[in-house]
């Protein structure tokens, strides 16, 4: 029987069976693989799709402060809501993020906890990103 592949492994790597890229086969996996791609695409970045994905790179040299985690939160939000209608946003934290030992002003830290609603059974998870 073939294998089953659900999209591609976050982050991108060689696959160790001879594929151009390693493979998610496991729904969980997937869902943080489709998640992460969203987030970390530039809008305008895919083609014929150029709405898909975000603009989080813009605030990579803004105040770090409650306005910008604002707007921050609304851009994953949108996005998700849109391009990933099955997974249910159940928070999104920004902290300041850790540079070496200390933690540093000018990273943020954003924490996004999500529950996946579609399928017989709800399971939650949750994905880390520093910029």
């Amino acid at each position: 029987m073939a294998e089953k592949f659900i999209n591609i492994a976050f982050p991108f790597k060689d696959d160790d069976k001879g594929k151009f890229l390693s493979l998610n086969d496991i729904s969980e996996d997937a869902i943080k693989a489709d998640l992460m791609h969203l987030l970390l695409t530039d809008k305008k970045e895919r083609l014929y799709l150029p709405s898909f994905g975000t603009n989080l790179r813009q605030y990579i040299f803004e105040p770090n402060e409650s306005k910008v985690h604002n707007d921050i939160k609304s851009e994953i939000q949108q996005a998700v809501s849109r391009f990933i209608p099955f997974l249910q946003i159940d928070s999104v934290e920004l902290t300041p993020g850790e540079y070496g030992e200390e933690r540093n002003e000018h990273h943020v830290l954003v924490q996004i906890d999500y529950t996946v609603t579609k399928g017989a059974f709800e399971r939650s998870g949750s994905v880390k990103i520093e910029f």
